[in-house]
């Protein structure tokens, strides 16, 4: 399996127990939703390698795993650091105005005001604030992915209607 066909789980933060478990923080709106997992993956030698799971178990947004053949805090402490990913498939279902940061590059994206602005050239992920990045022109513009901004998400025309903050737009172009 190639990166590009799958999703950032999270990261195993630490060793949990004597018995070989790992700890992981999840990034995932709905860590929940991965509760029946069979196996994650985590990269080894520039590979992703398939780690099969014996138990799994969610506290918020950390899970307690302990994985098939590592009985042991020495083998378990490898992983420390490790990041995890899961197959493209494994994604839950979303809304029809809902997204995945990843599926949106190449969306077009248009203001109720200005019109059709461009094309959506990747994601930002900021600590407090993911960003539309995008450029008119030789012009960037970056507009907050929040709901308010947000007015509907057409799919199948890969299209991203949005209202942007009053004079947000005109900032980035006439700069």
């Amino acid at each position: 399996m190639q990166r590009e066909d799958c999703f950032y789980f999270g990261k195993v933060i630490k060793t949990h127990g004597i018995k070989g478990e790992i700890s992981i923080r999840v990034d995932a709106d709905d860590p929940e939703a991965y509760r029946r997992l069979e196996y994650i993956l985590m990269e080894v030698n520039n590979k992703l390698v398939p780690y099969f799971i014996e138990s799994f178990k969610i506290l918020g947004d950390k899970a307690y795993v302990a994985l098939d053949g590592i009985d042991s805090h020495e083998q378990a402490l490898t992983f420390s650091g490790k990041e995890i990913f899961l197959p493209l498939d494994l994604l839950p279902e979303l809304n029809e105005n809902q997204f995945y940061y990843h599926e949106v590059p190449g969306y077009l994206i248009i203001d109720e005001v200005a019109g059709l602005i461009g094309e959506l050239t990747q994601v930002l992920e900021y600590p407090n604030q993911a960003l539309f990045q995008l450029f008119k022109g030789d012009k960037e513009i970056l507009i907050p992915i929040q709901d308010e901004i947000i007015k509907k998400v057409d799919k199948p025309n890969k299209t991203i209607y949005i209202r942007a903050p009053e004079g947000l737009i005109d900032l980035y172009l006439n700069s």
